[in-house]
């Protein structure tokens, strides 16, 4: 256990405290057991490691900080650890990648239980399902998600532009303002064009030209290990996911023919289906249906998306379709607190609420004339008129 506490230590010691992804602040950090998920690559394990330097570390015998990948933990429990932390005066333990852990569910649910005074906190993959498994975390763990940077955080961490946070209520009401801020300091435009492409992942701070390269390494570490370590499925479904995804990568975003693409990857409907939401469940894919059907296993989507821009430059074969980019990063954004549903008329409809039609800067209001609430997202527009948005103002939700 001294190995774990040096390596705890060293990690602490170590963690830049420059900049802090938006999820930091919305957490609870009181709540005894903490869930965080998030893609791989999206800064969860920096983010444990900042409030750890900057809340606990006065302190420091009381926290431990562990990546369940650890030899450790080829020849201990999970259980032994924390009784051996809590035995040492422990009071706030920090378990890294937790679906890399056999049996993690029913473990930490036993470690919730038999130690009532520690604070758990662990992260893992997008498609950890606290609510499956050997133990139903579901009335213990408060579950939070990490999503990619913004466009505001992109600039705030390559740029150092600091602009504040807008809500989506705040952004139509005065859109005008809201763009002003960003205006006063910067031509966003060139900026947005460099996120769309590589600004998504904060690892594109370390890459430079290798970041599509590093990307698609990301996205097969997923297929290859960490969907496998928390559905338990093999080699043919691995497969299949992989299929599935490079055929969906050269059509989003696209109205799926079920049969068809079943068809295609050589699998069942059920099968197919299953396969769909657990690649969104993994932010490989964002799944679009109406707000009558809700999400559902059963239900097929209306429209398939990959997850995020700088996904389509990474796995596409071919040159990026301009049109499919925006509507692609308009749903990212929206999807980090929003719900976002199909549109009878328009693209999105937001929050049961708003209808967004999304196009160039010469878009047209035809689509949604006469809609209630409705509005138009263009590209490669500067300021706000009427009721036509700039789409790269959409990148300051979060």
């Amino acid at each position: 256990m001294e190995m774990l506490f040096q390596y705890s230590a060293s990690q602490i010691n170590a963690v830049n405290l420059g900049f802090k992804r938006y999820l930091l602040d919305k957490i609870n950090w009181n709540n005894r057991l903490i869930a965080i998920t998030g893609a791989r690559g999206t800064g969860k394990t920096t983010l444990l490691l900042q409030y750890i330097s900057e809340h606990l570390y006065d302190h420091p015998d009381e926290v431990l900080y562990a990546s369940m990948d650890d030899l450790y933990f080829a020849g201990h429990s999970l259980v032994d650890l924390a009784a051996d932390f809590v035995k040492r005066g422990g009071k706030y333990l920090f378990l890294d990648e937790i679906h890399k852990y056999l049996n993690w569910s029913r473990e930490i649910k036993n470690v919730y239980d038999y130690f009532p005074k520690l604070r758990i906190v662990i992260t893992g993959s997008s498609a950890l399902n606290i609510y499956k498994g050997s133990a139903d975390l579901s009335r213990r763990a408060v579950l939070y998600h990490l999503h990619g940077l913004s466009f505001r955080e992109f600039l705030l961490l390559k740029y150092n532009v600091i602009i504040p946070v807008s809500s989506l209520d705040e952004m139509l009401k005065n859109p005008l303002t809201q763009a002003k801020r960003v205006l006063d300091q910067i031509s966003p435009i060139k900026f947005f064009e460099e996120y769309l492409q590589t600004g998504y992942y904060p690892f594109f701070m370390e890459d430079g030209g290798s970041f599509h390269s590093r990307l698609r390494q990301t996205v097969n570490h997923i297929l290859d290990v960490d969907l496998p370590s928390v559905e338990m499925i093999d080699f043919n479904a691995v497969h299949h996911l992989r299929k599935l995804l490079s055929v969906i990568s050269e059509l989003v975003p696209f109205r799926p023919n079920i049969v068809k693409l079943s068809r295609q990857v050589g699998v069942g409907r059920e099968t197919l289906l299953k396969y769909l939401y657990l690649l969104s469940r993994a932010d490989m894919l964002l799944l679009l249906q109406t707000g009558k059907s809700g999400i559902s296993k059963m239900n097929k989507p209306d429209k398939i998306f990959l997850n995020n821009p700088n996904l389509m430059f990474a796995l596409s074969g071919t040159a990026v379709n301009a049109g499919s980019l925006r509507e692609t990063f308009i749903y990212n954004q929206l999807n980090e607190s929003y719900m976002v549903t199909y549109a009878d008329r328009g693209d999105f409809m937001v929050s049961r609420k708003y209808v967004f039609e999304v196009g160039g800067k010469n878009k047209t209001h035809k689509q949604i004339a006469g809609v209630k609430n409705a509005f138009v997202v263009a590209d490669n527009i500067e300021y706000p008129y009427q009721n036509v948005i700039p789409l790269w103002l959409f990148g300051f939700l979060y």
